[in-house]
C-alpha cells in the first residue's frame, strides 16, 4: 500500500478532479456530480500508481468525509465544495442558532465589508463548532473565527443546507449576521 503522504497528495488530486476540473484526467461528471469510479481510477493511474484499493482507502479514511460512493461503488463524487455547477441533492435544513466560519486574518477587512461570499465555490461553508472553524481558518494563515447568527438569517429567509459530511452551506452571509470571536 502507498504511504499516507502519497494518499494525501492523491486525495487532494481527487478533490481537484471531482470538485473543480474533471477534464484534468479526461472524465466528466453527471448532473449530480457523479463520476465513473473506474474512469477516475484509470485517469489517475496514467500519472501515478493508483488502483481501486487506494481509492477505497482514501474514501474510507478521509477525516472530512469529502467523497461518497454510490451503493455498488461504480460511481464516486465529492460531497460538497464544487466550483462547477452540480446538484449533489443537498437537503434544506433548519440550522442551529449559531454556526462558525473560519478564515485567515488577511481576509477580515473584506469580510467585515461584504460578508461571506462563495467566490469560486457554489456555497459558503460553515462549521458546527469553533474547533473546526479554527482549523479551517489556520489553512489561511493566522485564524479568525466568526460567529454566524443563523437563527436571524433563517428568520430573514436565508436558506441553509447540510452536506453529507456535516458541513453547513448557504449562498452568502451578509456582514450584519457576523461577529468575530476571540480564539
Amino acid at each position: 500500500m502507498s504511504s499516507n503522504r502519497d494518499l494525501t497528495k492523491t486525495s487532494r488530486f481527487i478533490s481537484l478532479i471531482l470538485r473543480h476540473k474533471p477534464e484534468t484526467i479526461g472524465i466528466t461528471l453527471d448532473a449530480h456530480g457523479w463520476a465513473d469510479a473506474d474512469a477516475l481510477i484509470s485517469g489517475i493511474a496514467k500519472t501515478r500508481k493508483f488502483d481501486r484499493a487506494m481509492l477505497e482507502e482514501i474514501v474510507r479514511t478521509d477525516e472530512k468525509k469529502r467523497y461518497a460512493f454510490n451503493a455498488d461503488k461504480t460511481k464516486i463524487r465529492a460531497n460538497q465544495g464544487h466550483s462547477i455547477p452540480v446538484d449533489v441533492g443537498l437537503l434544506k435544513k433548519t440550522p442551529p442558532d449559531v454556526l462558525y466560519h473560519g478564515t485567515g486574518e488577511k481576509y477580515v477587512s473584506a469580510i467585515n465589508e461584504t460578508g461571506l461570499i462563495s467566490k469560486s465555490r457554489l456555497y459558503v461553508h460553515l462549521s458546527p463548532d469553533v474547533k473546526t472553524a479554527k482549523k479551517v481558518g489556520s489553512r489561511h494563515g493566522r485564524p479568525v473565527v466568526y460567529t454566524v447568527d443563523c437563527q436571524r438569517m433563517a428568520a430573514d429567509g436565508h436558506v441553509f443546507y447540510l452536506s453529507a459530511n456535516g458541513v453547513w452551506l448557504t449562498k452568502s452571509v451578509p456582514s450584519a449576521y457576523l461577529s468575530p470571536l476571540d480564539v
